[in-house]
């Protein structure tokens, strides 16, 4: 397990399911906490950083979305994934009410529900994969099937 002194919600979670990973901490200070800057960062191919997408259906049901950090959501493949007629990113401002979570920090475990979620299908395909730590400035490297185990989550193709 990783030691660290501040624990986050989802470092608590996989550590609750016994799940094994590592914490990768990177500089904030320049601003720069997209994916593709943060995998440069920590050294990571993009491919293997994935970013947390928190989304609202039609229907007014939140479902959230991992996606590679390159890659954009494709909101109408996303749509029919958890069939809904639509999808629509959530408001920034609305992030941490719903997730616990601030941008830039927002894990896709550990939120304060456990909302749908659904990890792009391209995540079967690397050894491992790089998701946030639940603050800015740290990232959570698991194992990518750890990571769907530990979101209860579904794979499908959503990227454009």
């Amino acid at each position: 397990m990783a030691k660290t002194k501040a624990k986050t919600n989802a470092m608590r979670l996989l550590d609750s399911e016994n799940i094994p990973y590592k914490i990768q901490t990177y500089e904030i200070s320049d601003g720069l906490i997209d994916g593709v800057s943060v995998a440069k960062k920590v050294g990571e191919d993009p491919r293997n950083v994935f970013k947390t997408l928190v989304t609202q259906g039609h229907s007014g049901t939140l479902y959230v979305f991992v996606v590679p950090v390159a890659e954009e959501l494709n909101l109408k493949k996303a749509a029919a994934t958890v069939d809904e007629k639509k999808v629509e990113m959530i408001h920034v401002k609305d992030i941490q009410k719903h997730t616990g979570y601030v941008r830039g920090g927002c894990s896709p475990i550990g939120m304060k529900k456990e909302y749908r979620t659904v990890i792009d299908v391209s995540a079967q395909t690397i050894d491992h994969i790089v998701i946030s730590g639940g603050k800015k400035g740290m990232q959570i490297i698991c194992d990518s099937a750890d990571l769907v185990k530990a979101a209860h989550a579904e794979l499908a193709d959503i990227i454009r």
